[in-house]
């Protein structure tokens, strides 16, 4: 049962799914909804999760719903079987048996068997398996291939933009000295993806290689059974880790990096009643605005008037207009009439970014690009029609896209990409780990634009256009769902957590621009009737912040609290941190202790 407190922590009526721990010997897992997470051995993570998955045609992932549970648990170790199943909206269904082991030498295995009824439509029905990326990031790896073959090699270090290993029968490395796992997966092909390029804090290896046609069908002629088999190996060197009681935070030297200028993305459509916006913009009072502009679903001069009307709520703040530029005809045209209704309308940008409609899709690995100008021509037309204000170019969409199309930087005043934690996950954990991938992001983005201006944003729990598939995931009913267009938890003290959490993880990072949120809307930062999310004072204090050194601050487990501190003018410090876990955590501050409730904030001024 969902409580009034629940609610105020994630906004939704959804109960947090239960994790059950399970134990043989060194090995421990959780059980969550019918996957394993969190697979440990000694102490260490050794993989982040197993999981079935069923995606459809749109990549969105279908709710499987466990039934027929069975747990025997014995000193020996554990056996799990159950049912589950899923049926797709032409009425087609795919059910399963799946049964996992656990023994006290180190091995766990996890089987299913799928049988569709009908010809059941996907784009991926199979395991998935998650290696974490702390302390895995670069390190070795040996691939064990279809053939029999092995190749050794490591975990890619900055993310790859398309599949680093291809072919795989089986992965082994070591997740801490005098540990070695192996990872076999069998009934298929498997093929890995760097998920960091999404923001989520793993490589997947995958089932089905992307080269095969999707969507395809499961028929009932064909039953399919695959398997997962990791094996750990213990040598004397082996020390077990434990988990610290007390999360100890420390503070540290200044920084050479400052906290970012602080932008608010705007839609003409999510502005709401036009008196409590402008009230809401002062009061948040940031450095930019990020202010679309999309022809090609009907805006038009009457759009940009408004967000014209709202930015002078504003009238120091930089406005920055992102216009979807339509490449189906005349670029020229298409940047005349964007011109033409920004002077008609009085915005005045300082700044245009410049982005090609047909990237607003993905072109996943081994399909073909869609026709688009070449970016040259974009820029420059772009510099013609709009005289005298800085240029950018990027991607409307994700980091994903914007790695593999790789925009010339050395042509453009900045470049520029969105983050979302929810496409390929939203359970509360999944998105929270996310904040570990984003130093994995900037630091890739910088290692290919070099030293041009980099802008970050939107950054929003919740999806604003999906990539990857026709629509985002609609949610009337506020729940837990991957590639949502509407997540609740944004309006929460989950989002507040988490906006400092991703405050904290841009600490190494020098961005010219942070986007990160939006004034209204599903996604903003105010309700519908007025009033303030508690994510509107974390973005109003980073924008108060803008420009500071950041003070050094080390947690001994970000994972569960992080945060950020700068220095006042005054020789005093401000301090944000923010509890990223639904459990209660005791910290140490310099000594001083605090505890911090599920997804709580500690913000103060020290002398």
């Amino acid at each position: 049962m969902t409580t009034r407190a629940d609610m105020a922590l994630h906004g939704t009526p959804d109960a947090t799914a239960e994790a059950r721990t399970l134990l043989a010997g060194r090995l421990s897992a959780e059980l969550v909804s019918g996957g394993l997470r969190d697979i440990r051995y000694d102490g260490h993570e050794v993989l982040r999760a197993i999981d079935y998955v069923v995606r459809d045609r749109d990549w969105g992932t279908c709710d499987l719903a466990v039934t027929d549970l069975e747990i025997d648990e014995t000193q020996a170790g554990f056996c799990i079987r159950y049912a589950a199943g899923c049926t797709a909206a032409d009425g087609t269904s795919l059910h399963l048996r799946a049964h996992i082991e656990g023994a006290a030498d180190g091995t766990l295995s996890f089987t299913v068997d799928a049988t569709p009824h009908g010809a059941f439509e996907t784009n991926r029905t199979g395991f998935c398996v998650l290696h974490p990326i702390e302390g895995v990031a670069g390190a070795p790896v040996r691939v064990t291939h279809t053939d029999g073959t092995t190749q050794e090699a490591r975990f890619p270090d900055l993310i790859e933009p398309w599949q680093p290993f291809k072919d795989i029968r089986a992965l082994g490395h070591s997740p801490a000295p005098g540990l070695w796992a192996t990872c076999r997966m069998e009934g298929d092909t498997f093929e890995m993806e760097d998920q960091r390029a999404w923001s989520d804090a793993s490589y997947k290896t995958y089932v089905r290689p992307l080269s095969l046609p999707w969507p395809y069908r499961l028929t009932p002629d064909l039953p399919l059974r695959q398997s997962v088999t990791l094996t750990v190996r213990r040598s004397v060197e082996a020390v077990p880790k434990s988990r610290p009681d007390v999360v100890s935070i420390r503070l540290g030297e200044r920084l050479p990096t400052y906290m970012p200028p602080i932008g608010v993305a705007i839609s003409p459509g999510e502005i709401g009643h036009m008196d409590a916006a402008r009230d809401a913009l002062a009061g948040l009072n940031p450095q930019s605005l990020l202010l679309t502009y999309e022809p090609g679903i009907g805006h038009g001069a009457a759009e940009l008037a408004r967000l014209a009307m709202l930015a002078e709520a504003v009238p120091e703040a930089e406005r920055v207009l992102e216009f979807v530029v339509p490449t189906s005809g005349p670029l020229g045209r298409a940047f005349d009439a964007a011109a033409a209704a920004v002077r008609q309308c009085g915005l005045a940008p300082h700044a245009v970014a410049a982005l090609a409609d047909v990237d607003r899709q993905s072109t996943p690995p081994g399909s073909a690009w869609p026709p688009c100008p070449p970016l040259e021509d974009i820029y420059a037309e772009a510099r013609r029609a709009f005289p005298g204000v800085l240029i950018g170019g990027g991607m409307f969409s994700y980091f994903t896209e914007f790695n593999r199309k790789r925009v010339p930087a050395a042509l453009l005043d900045f470049v520029t990409h969105a983050t979302c934690p929810i496409v390929h996950a939203a359970d509360d954990r999944s998105v929270m780990q996310t904040l570990e991938a984003i130093p994995y992001i900037t630091r890739s983005t910088r290692s290919f634009i070099g030293t041009a201006a980099y802008r970050l944003g939107p950054t929003t729990i919740g999806m604003r256009q999906n990539p990857y598939g026709s629509r985002t995931m609609p949610n009337p009913d506020g729940r837990r769902i991957a590639m949502a267009y509407d997540d609740p938890r944004g309006r929460t003290a989950f989002g507040a957590a988490w906006l400092v959490g991703y405050a904290a993880r841009l600490a190494g990072t020098s961005l010219q621009c942070w986007t990160a949120g939006s004034l209204g809307g599903p996604r903003g930062a105010i309700l519908p009737d007025g009033g303030k999310t508690p994510a509107f004072a974390v973005l109003a204090t980073l924008a108060s912040l803008a420009g500071r050194p950041r003070i050094a601050l080390k947690s001994d487990a970000p994972e569960r609290v992080d945060g950020f501190a700068v220095p006042n003018t005054d020789g005093s410090t401000v301090l944000w941190l923010a509890n990223l876990t639904a459990d209660v955590q005791q910290v140490d501050l310099e000594g001083e202790t605090a505890t911090l409730a599920p997804y709580a904030l500690l913000n103060r001024v020290d002398p």
